[in-house]
């Protein structure tokens, strides 16, 4: 097991957080102990999904921020994110299809929301990014983030699955839902991805003006 990260001290504030109200949430319990958790975002202004898609590919980067350089993944929240990192590569290198992610975060810097997980990439293209975690071959954590272009930017819904569908592995679900992820922590969980998908709409732009190398991208 790897050893607990220590939560690092706050990054500065640069962007403003969005209230968790400026979504559309929900928390569905479903039989067999398994769980769902939507978010429908507020469109992000001057995001496109070409922009979203190379974020997600370059999430581990570099960074300059307030003044500091930063891996990408810790100024993309900076109160709750930990550590990032690509526990294996894609086939073809890099992040892709089949890259596996470490993710380390503490949902409102809370020790009882602290999360150290590695998903698998299952999807990653231009309308979105699925990771997911098999046991036995069967998915018992899906996160899956999709969106498309809209008249005010970029639409971004995000589904959180918890628990396998076989009525087999329902003491699984059982396990997860109560001592791994509890509905208490997925409702955490809810505030801390509307703030770090709304940081997207000024922190995006930004790190893309200090990368020559996107100019070509619908910005």
């Amino acid at each position: 097991m790897a050893r607990r990260l220590p939560l690092p001290a706050p990054r500065p504030l640069v962007h403003p957080l969005r209230a968790v109200d400026s979504a559309r949430s929900r928390v569905d319990q479903f039989p067999h102990h398994r769980m769902r958790v939507t978010i429908d975002h507020q469109p992000l202004a001057g995001v496109t999904p070409e922009m979203l898609l190379w974020w997600f590919r370059h999430i581990g980067d570099p960074t300059t921020y307030a003044g500091a350089d930063i891996s990408s993944y810790l100024a993309w929240h900076p109160l709750d994110h930990i550590h990032w990192e690509l526990a294996r590569a894609a086939a073809g290198g890099g992040v892709g299809e089949g890259a596996r992610f470490r993710i380390v975060e503490a949902f409102d810097r809370r020790s009882e929301y602290y999360v150290d997980t590695t998903e698998t990439v299952e999807k990653l293209d231009d309308t979105g990014i699925r990771l997911v975690r098999r046991l036995v071959g069967t998915p018992v954590f899906q996160l899956e983030h999709t969106w498309s272009s809209c008249e005010q930017g970029t639409h971004y819904v995000s589904v959180l699955d918890l628990g396998a569908r076989s009525p087999i592995l329902g003491p699984v679900n059982r396990y997860l839902s109560a001592k791994v992820f509890p509905e208490r922590m997925a409702r955490a969980w809810v505030v801390h991805n509307v703030e770090e998908v709304g940081v997207l709409e000024h922190l995006l732009p930004e790190i893309l003006r200090q990368r020559p190398d996107t100019v070509d991208l619908g910005r």
